[in-house]
């Protein structure tokens, strides 16, 4: 009797739901990684970009109010992953689960 985790891992809906998870997290790593990267380049290469103000003579410089972008982008980001694993995901796993055991 073969054990129900070498069932799964055999499932063709696993291998499925293996390859769209690991293709997804990819390129929203990739994704994430050109924003911080465009950021850093930014600040090396013209860093009186980064203090000149947004508006005028405003306090608030263009290198802060991108740090907060950043920050929010990132956060729109995990909520996006946190969507689909819990929705797609979560579902995928399930059906092969399910189908493994019977």
């Amino acid at each position: 009797m073969v054990p129900v985790h070498e069932k799964i891992l055999a499932d063709p809906r696993f291998t499925q739901l293996v390859a769209r998870r690991n293709r997804f997290a990819i390129t929203l790593s990739i994704i994430v990684l050109a924003v911080y990267v465009s950021f850093v380049a930014v600040a090396v290469l013209r860093p009186g970009l980064f203090s000149m103000p947004v508006f005028g003579t405003s306090a608030w410089c263009v290198g802060l109010v991108g740090g907060f972008c950043i920050q929010a982008f990132a956060f729109v980001m995990t909520g996006i992953y946190t969507a689909r694993a819990n929705g797609q995901f979560d579902r995928l796993a399930r059906e092969a689960i399910r189908g493994s055991a019977a």
